[in-house]
């Protein structure tokens, strides 16, 4: 790759500055894209996980995990995990529905077993027990889709369009607390 067009930071950090689709996926430079989430912003807990399920709720589950990113990195250190776990469901949602089934499938069921231990808590009203359950259960699903002949993305990253096992962002995406616009509870599948 041409060094000068390396896209970095001041301090000389790789960053890809290229345009990305609503997934997540990089676009040729110059295309119209979605706008990126800033990174290291510092939320309340109410604000990251609003900001988040706006993000979901709009089938953009790859910038909810950026949302939930800043919440691990910048959060105390008891909290760490859930927002890890909630990092890792919003982003296997994202692979899921990029077509990937394997990664997707493995992310889903990493992040139920961390956002799990929060079970009973549910702090900040985020049902860690039904959101762990709600994404074993998209696990199983998507892996199923792939085993009948759904396709992984091609080099298992953002090239390629989704394949037939790619599920739908938008109509997938959990409630994380139950006070959501309709007074919806978390859904399971």
């Amino acid at each position: 790759m041409d060094e000068a067009r390396r896209d970095r930071d001041g301090e000389g950090r790789a960053r890809n500055a290229r345009p990305r689709d609503g997934l997540g996926r990089p676009l040729p430079y110059g295309s119209e894209g979605v706008a990126r989430q800033p990174e290291g912003v510092v939320r309340s807990p109410d604000e990251t996980v609003r900001e988040a399920q706006r993000l979901l709720d709009a089938g953009m589950p790859f910038h909810a995990h950026e949302v939930f990113e800043d919440a691990w990195k910048s959060g105390p250190e008891a909290e760490r995990e859930l927002w890890r776990g909630l990092a890792q469901l919003a982003v296997g949602l994202t692979h899921a529905a990029r077509g990937n089934t394997r990664g997707g499938a493995r992310l889903l069921r990493r992040g139920a077993s961390s956002v799990e231990r929060f079970a009973g808590a549910d702090p900040y009203g985020i049902r860690a027990g039904l959101l762990a359950e709600w994404a074993r259960g998209l696990a199983a699903r998507v892996e199923g889709a792939g085993a009948a002949g759904g396709t992984e993305e091609a080099g298992g990253r953002g090239a390629g369009s989704p394949g037939a096992g790619a599920v739908d962002a938008a109509a997938e995406a959990p409630r994380l607390r139950g006070d959501g616009p309709s007074g919806r509870r978390p859904r399971v599948r």
